[in-house]
């Protein structure tokens, strides 16, 4: 967006100010990545479907607004900061009008089957005509390219997480099943995937003119986060399992019932394994215990477990986490949505914060921003609006779209 181009927001802020993003994602993955930039100062126009919108606009944990209309909570957390417009792309005028917004605006995300666009005459190739500097990023489960019988097919963070191989980790070992992380880590991950991809292609962009295509394939967004996995089995031959909360080659690293809760304890290297040692009255030197820091299954890993696991279920979580601390280990508990609402740490670096909701008509208090900066912090300007909400601002502004044609293209379902 260049200096002399007109901008929606009053209000200019954050690091990313003067960034124009067009969002055409659905459910969680790319819809994320455009609240991150809208909540850092981008200006994000993010374009749903005419009629009812978005399916996932009362997907989850939805909330009755004073109309009846309910309202998910996680679009209510995910959809702030943004102007939402409708728009049929399958129509010759939904096409000119987003070809009319690509040229004004400076990244394009979007998340589909591959090559979806294509067929409504979107192709890279045109979009790029029409602002040659632009980026664009493709959401997709399986790629832009590949195995023809891989690209085509649907994708879910379900899906992502058992094809990326996530989910071949979490869970308990056999005879247990495996387990999925929640909620959607794999559509979050994907996200921050694509909007770190779309600013390193913009800052290429700013720097020579060029605009360029990401091919962000969600499985891979999940594998790459595996760490080493894959370099052990092509190094090592070794195939990786799942092992419940135990690191496996050390500890104490693992889940432990206290009397009244559940706690993590994770003690890293020699040092901290000696103090674990001294709270439970144990000599860190002994040969005994230095065997079962690293030899967790030996009879001697599994005493000092046993001795551990006693040790805490005579205490309530409170007097755990204090001791663990005190004594410089890593120890917290397993924290609810209630604890974390209620808990002094999250309350003094303002975590949650209220913002004003158009769709509920009220005050709302979720997740602020994330992360803190210094010179340029983020801010929540806006909650979620309904369906086509900012329909005439975006096209009447900034496309100069008369009234009279708006309504037109509204009747006819285009908008």
């Amino acid at each position: 967006m260049g200096p002399s181009e007109p901008t929606l927001l009053a209000e200019q802020f954050g690091p990313l100010q003067g960034v124009r993003i067009l969002s055409t994602g659905t459910i969680v993955a790319e819809p994320f990545a455009a609240v991150m930039a809208a909540e850092m100062g981008a200006e994000v126009i993010h374009i749903e479907r005419p009629g009812k919108g978005e399916d996932w606009r009362v997907a989850e944990f939805p909330i009755e607004a004073p109309n009846g209309d309910l309202v998910a909570s996680s679009w209510l957390q995910d959809h702030r900061n943004m102007y939402h417009t409708t728009l049929d792309f399958s129509t010759t005028e939904g096409r000119d009008i987003f070809l009319k917004l690509v040229e004004r605006a400076d990244i394009w995300m979007e998340s589909s089957k591959a090559r979806t666009y294509d067929k409504w005459g979107l192709d890279d190739a045109t979009v790029l005509a029409a602002n040659p500097s632009i980026v664009i990023c493709h959401i997709s489960g399986y790629g832009q390219d590949g195995d023809p019988e891989y690209v085509g097919r649907a994708s879910y963070d379900f899906t992502a997480q058992a094809f990326g191989g996530m989910m071949n980790l979490m869970g308990n070992p056999e005879p247990d099943p495996p387990t999925r992380a929640v909620p959607w880590t794999a559509d979050y991950i994907t996200g921050l995937f694509c909007m770190w991809s779309s600013l390193a292609a913009y800052i290429h962009a700013q720097r020579t003119g060029e605009g360029q295509v990401i091919d962000l394939a969600q499985f891979e967004a999940v594998h790459r986060i595996l760490s080493g996995t894959m370099v052990a089995y092509n190094e090592l031959g070794l195939v990786r399992e799942r092992a419940g909360n135990k690191a496996g080659n050390a500890q104490p690293w693992d889940t432990f019932k206290a009397s009244d809760g559940w706690v993590v304890i994770a003690a890293v290297g020699p040092v901290v394994y000696a103090r674990v040692c001294r709270v439970l009255d144990l000599d860190p030197n002994d040969d005994k215990w230095i065997k079962a820091r690293r030899e967790v299954n030996s009879p001697e890993g599994i005493e000092f477990d046993a001795i551990l696991r006693g040790w805490v279920e005579d205490r309530t979580v409170d007097e755990v986490v204090r001791i663990f601390n005190e004594a410089q280990v890593g120890c917290s508990r397993i924290m609810n949505a209630r604890e974390m609402a209620e808990n002094p740490h999250y309350r003094a670096r303002k975590v949650h914060l209220e913002w004003e909701d158009q769709q509920l008509g009220k005050t709302v208090k979720g997740v602020g921003i994330v992360p803190k900066l210094s010179r340029t912090p983020g801010k929540i300007w806006r909650g979620s609006v309904p369906v086509g909400h900012d329909n005439n601002l975006v096209y009447g502004n900034l496309l100069g779209i008369s009234p009279d044609t708006l309504r037109e293209l509204g009747q006819r379902g285009v908008i």
